[in-house]
């Protein structure tokens, strides 16, 4: 695939300072690209880079004092890099095409329009997918549960009973959401379980990394609020709430029932006791121990 600057520029709503009809055939980083590959520059300390990288054309910022090669500049790089990647990388020919034939699929489920489905996927009685959702190979949907439209489920991935996913969801390859909360009453001496008969609610515009784990509530609802974004290998126990727009990064692992309000930040590995609140806005760095309740 060939793109001119002029025609990225376009598209990602910047202007260039150059060759407009300089072709790039991909894009990179500024240590990885080659002399057909366009790459960005956001952070003004790496600009020595630029004369090291073999990339032709460079995406920066309006401001940024730079010369010897084409640029596009835009108000945030990053992010009209993050654009550009799409002019270049068709993700429809990447997903399931239809219903793969060793699918099985209760005759109780209901499938929406354009709704595609992976080899080997299960999909239970009374579940529900709605439109343009992909299922990848070797997923497991479980009774009951409801899946929204636009979503996109990762091979691998176990959606167990009575979990309800809303639209434009992203769930990461090892994903399981839905599992048995860790709850046990302890009877002479014995552990003995108890029955977790709530669910997991995942709203709007949440993306859920790889091997992340996420409990059903004991009764009620564990929450994903809207546009919050979960990293890999994170475990939130059953009751948890999360807010909206959450940042919650690798290894972070968060006990029963507590409450994590709008725009809350974990870094890698932060760890937070059961029953707690987390205020609005909070930043916990990496590997924080959080035992008590935050403003």
């Amino acid at each position: 695939m060939k793109k001119t600057l002029a025609e990225i520029a376009e598209f990602v709503g910047g202007q260039v300072d150059g060759d407009a009809s300089l072709v790039v055939t991909g894009l990179n980083g500024i240590k990885e690209a080659t002399s057909t590959e366009l790459t960005f520059l956001a952070n003004p300390k790496y600009f020595s880079l630029i004369k090291e990288t073999d990339a032709p054309a460079i995406i920066v910022a309006p401001e940024a004092d730079v010369s010897g090669k084409a640029f596009i500049r835009v108000k945030n790089p990053s992010l009209a890099f993050a654009k550009a990647i799409t002019m270049f990388r068709d993700e429809e020919q990447l997903r399931p095409k239809g219903i793969a034939a060793s699918a099985e699929i209760a005759e109780s489920a209901q499938l929406a329009d354009n709704v595609a489905v992976g080899a080997n996927v299960v999909i239970e009685e009374g579940a529900k997918i709605g439109k343009n959702t992909a299922i990848f190979a070797g997923c497991y949907i479980g009774q009951n549960v409801c899946i929204g439209e636009g979503c996109i489920i990762y091979p691998n991935v176990t959606l167990r009973d009575g979990v309800e996913v809303c639209n434009r969801v992203i769930v990461q390859p090892g994903a399981v959401i839905g599992a048995d909360g860790y709850g046990y009453e302890q009877v002479d001496g014995r552990h003995v379980k108890i029955p977790q008969i709530g669910t997991v609610l995942v709203e709007d515009d949440v993306e859920i990394g790889a091997n992340v784990t996420i409990d059903r509530a004991r009764f009620g609802k564990t929450i994903i609020g809207k546009g919050t974004k979960i990293d890999n290998l994170v475990h939130i126990a059953h009751n948890v709430t999360i807010g909206e727009n959450c940042l919650l990064v690798a290894q972070v692992g968060i006990s029963g029932s507590v409450n994590v309000e709008d725009n809350v930040i974990l870094a890698g590995q932060a760890g937070v006791s059961g029953h707690l609140t987390i205020g609005a806005n909070s930043v916990a760095a990496a590997q924080t121990g959080i035992i008590k309740s935050c403003p």
